[in-house]
């Protein structure tokens, strides 16, 4: 079974208390996004391999620590996931960027992919997958497979607020996957959206309705 970690770090709950008051702007909201994702990934990317490496300083030769193995690609599921990307990037500038789109059947109900480009090499990276929301699960868990099916093996989703039916929804279909979240909430209402949650992510992030 995956394991979920809860982030209760004293700034990610204070900045996302801030994007959960429906008071919080477009602007404030999109670069509070791109904060906590920055936080996040920062303890996210706290089990990656490191070798030795000699350097001069302008003292003396020293003995330190680089990353070494494995490289990272950052994947947001369109829309919302987009509003992460950067915070990431601001660590972690070298990782390459891919993007999956995804929409629902109006007739099956499924999730189909519309759009992925992956990085050339993403069968070699650590694959970070990045969305606002994990709600019914139902959008994460066909993004994650789709990835596999490019041949991708070690993939993390990342996102904000979870619901308790998302988190078992994407234990049970890609057990493999371990998820990061700043919260996880009470459930799901009667429309699929997060209670409390913060609304659409995609509609706050871009200002559209």
């Amino acid at each position: 079974m995956s394991k979920v970690v809860v982030f209760d770090h004293p700034l990610i709950q204070h900045k996302l208390s801030i994007m959960r008051d429906k008071r919080t702007g477009v602007k404030e909201f999109r670069e509070l996004l791109e904060e906590i994702a920055m936080l996040m990934v920062y303890e996210v990317t706290r089990d990656l391999e490191t070798c030795e490496v000699e350097v001069e300083t302008p003292i003396c030769k020293a003995k330190c620590r680089r990353l070494a193995g494995h490289k990272l690609a950052v994947v947001p599921i369109l829309r919302a996931g987009l509003g992460m990307v950067d915070g990431v990037l601001n660590l972690v500038p070298a990782a390459k960027v891919g993007h999956i789109g995804l929409y629902r059947d109006p007739e099956t109900l499924e999730p189909v992919e519309y759009y992925c480009k992956l990085p050339a090499d993403s069968t070699e990276r650590d694959i970070l997958v990045v969305d606002p929301m994990l709600a019914t699960g139902g959008s994460a868990s066909a993004a994650i497979q789709f990835i596999k099916n490019r041949g991708c093996s070690r993939i993390r989703l990342i996102n904000l607020i979870a619901a308790p039916e998302g988190v078992e929804r994407m234990q049970k279909d890609h057990p493999d996957v371990d998820i990061y979240i700043a919260a996880l909430d009470e459930h799901l209402n009667e429309h699929g959206y997060i209670v409390p949650g913060l609304g659409d992510a995609g509609d706050r992030l871009f200002g559209t309705k």
